[in-house]
């Protein structure tokens, strides 16, 4: 199973999509205090969105769909 998800700092008002095999995993990795990505510097991020896909292919398609302006209208909705 792949999971295409939407993460959002508060903070910083900023939104993060990306997809995994492991939602739980990546969400701990986005937090993590070692994490030294781009992600690290909008600390702390809450998934507000997520999809699962049978394949990899299917969950990197919908990351690709919701990257565009379209897609980013859909998860802006969904901030809290």
């Amino acid at each position: 199973m792949y999971w295409v998800y939407a993460l959002y700092s508060r903070d910083f008002d900023k939104i993060y999509v990306g997809s995994t095999s492991d939602l739980t995993g990546r969400l701990n990795a986005h937090n993590h205090p070692a994490n030294h990505g781009w992600t690290a510097r909008f600390k702390p991020w809450t998934l507000i969105y997520s999809e699962a896909h049978a394949s990899k292919s299917e969950a990197l398609r919908r990351e690709r769909e919701l990257k565009t302006a379209r897609g980013r209208a859909f998860i802006r909705s969904l901030v809290p």
